[in-house]
């Protein structure tokens, strides 16, 4: 079917075919099931990075509370403000 957008080519090796199967084994549209599959891990991805970052964050606060790295408030005051300056 004609369409103003790219395509690109997907291999459907057993691993694909069965996720595929997974879902929805008798899909109407199986390249539909493919988008909808890499629309939805894609945001799965997205929610990973972001407990990951949120994770890392909290291990650094404890590590300041902790007093396992050096941290100068003021110094970061200044640095945040240098960059928001920049912006």
């Amino acid at each position: 079917m004609p369409t103003a957008n790219p395509r690109v080519q997907v291999t459907v090796d057993p691993e694909l075919a069965a996720a595929l199967a997974e879902i929805d084994p008798a899909p109407r549209s199986r390249s539909r099931l493919i988008r909808d599959m890499a629309l939805r891990g894609v945001e799965a991805e997205r929610e990973h990075r972001e407990a990951e970052r949120r994770r890392e964050a909290k291990e650094f606060l404890l590590k300041i509370v902790r007093r396992e790295t050096d941290y100068d408030p003021a110094s970061a005051l200044a640095a945040h403000a240098e960059r928001e300056a920049s912006v």
